[in-house]
């Protein structure tokens, strides 16, 4: 689950991570009067999306097709006012507000297609002397989670570790011990952070692992921490994605999720717990199994298919789970054939026949459907099948099952 900042920057707030203050809002009216209850001169008003590069993005409404076509490839000192600007006014704010509110926002991460701006984060100005990077992440390799920061804040991590991956410093977190002080000084240390800063930064790092910990992150990224001439260290920016797996105990989280950027048919498949991705080819997948649903796209394309979806209904999933999953594949008007590819182990061959079944007999069967069973009650279910009278192509095996549907494609 992907965080908007302002309600990033509470779960760090919660957690003692010096923040700015900030307020949201979702009208213009409601963004004036931030900044006024804000007070003081000098405001930043950022647009809220699931997406990176905010300050370098651009507006569809306002901008031409060539200029957001630059945005996506992630030309610099492309012209124009994006998703974070700074205001010297209420005015100001007023008209970034009118701008960024309803609009849809470019940017290299969200495609030529943009996001449609709902919300803003109103927040004060900030008094930089120096930026710096700051995450906690999971290290699978080490399995342990690491602190990881960098000199270099403001700039994408990703191009700091492929210019300059010496300037990325990391510190592994033992999970029987925490993360120690100790750690927190190296890094301060070698940050080259004095006097107050110095404590403060210590400050900041233990509190971005305590809001790792306490709200089942998967990734939690600062970028930039801040120190101000005094020596404060705040965290600017946050971005925070939640383990989805972790909801059952972190329900205040869920309520508040915004899942209205996610794909309709994501959001659709979760409520049934379907594992769902929407890629751009088109053969409609369903798998039980997260790698033999890697192995069924993989095989796909070795045949020449594109696959239209990951999928997989796991292996416990009942009938009506199984029809969920028939309808979201076929909704994708990409979808040209569909391959259902089981392996009965926990899930029973007879059950996902049934799901299949009902599905093709609920929403029609216009696609070509390829069906591979193998495993427990394999017979049963192929008996079903059979015996249905739909025009389902059946196969013994991956490589039948993925040539019959990339022919179907191609008769399509």
């Amino acid at each position: 689950m992907k965080l908007h900042e302002y309600q990033a920057k509470d779960l760090l707030r919660a957690n003692g991570v010096k923040v700015p203050p900030g307020i949201a809002a979702t009208t213009v009216s409601e963004a004036v009067t931030a900044a006024n209850t804000l007070g003081g001169d000098f405001w930043v008003v950022k647009a809220q999306v699931h997406a990176g590069g905010r300050g370098k993005g651009r507006f569809k409404e306002v901008e031409s097709i060539d200029t957001l076509e630059r945005v996506v490839r992630g030309e610099a000192d492309v012209p124009g006012k994006g998703g974070v600007q700074l205001c010297r006014s209420v005015a100001d704010v007023e008209a970034a507000a009118t701008t960024m509110l309803g609009n849809t926002l470019v940017t290299k991460q969200t495609g030529i297609d943009g996001v449609t701006v709902k919300t803003v984060l109103v927040t004060t100005g900030a008094d930089i002397e120096r930026e710096i990077y700051a995450a906690v992440l999971l290290d699978r390799q080490e399995s342990q989670l690491v602190l990881m920061v960098s000199a270099e804040g403001g700039t994408e991590i990703e191009e700091v570790a492929e210019e300059n991956p010496e300037a990325i410093l990391k510190v592994h977190i033992d999970p029987a011990t925490g993360l120690g002080d100790w750690q927190c000084r190296q890094l301060a240390f070698k940050l080259g952070l004095e006097g107050a800063a110095f404590k403060d930064a210590c400050r900041l790092f233990k509190g971005l692992y305590k809001t790792y910990l306490a709200a089942d992150c998967s990734m939690l990224e600062i970028n930039p921490v801040i120190v101000t001439s005094e020596g404060e260290v705040i965290a600017l920016d946050a971005k925070v994605d939640v383990d989805d797996n972790a909801g059952f105990r972190q329900k205040e989280i869920v309520a508040i999720h915004d899942s209205g950027e996610m794909d309709p048919s994501e959001v659709e498949a979760a409520t049934f717990d379907l594992n769902f991705i929407k890629l751009d080819g088109n053969i409609g997948c369903m798998v039980n199994g997260a790698g033999l649903a890697m192995a069924t796209m993989d095989i796909i394309k070795l045949y020449g298919g594109e696959p239209a979806n990951f999928l997989d209904v796991g292996g416990g999933a009942k009938v009506d789970q199984v029809k969920a999953a028939f309808k979201i594949i076929t909704a994708d008007t990409n979808v040209q054939a569909i391959m259902v590819n089981i392996f009965g182990g926990i899930m029973k061959c007879d059950v996902i026949a049934e799901g299949v079944i009902a599905a093709v007999k609920d929403v029609g069967l216009n696609l070509p459907l390829v069906v591979r069973l193998a495993g427990t009650n394999v017979e049963l279910g192929k008996q079903l099948l059979e015996d249905s009278g739909l025009p389902i192509l059946t196969a013994d095996s991956m490589a039948e099952a993925a040539q019959k549907a990339v022919e179907a494609t191609k008769g399509a």
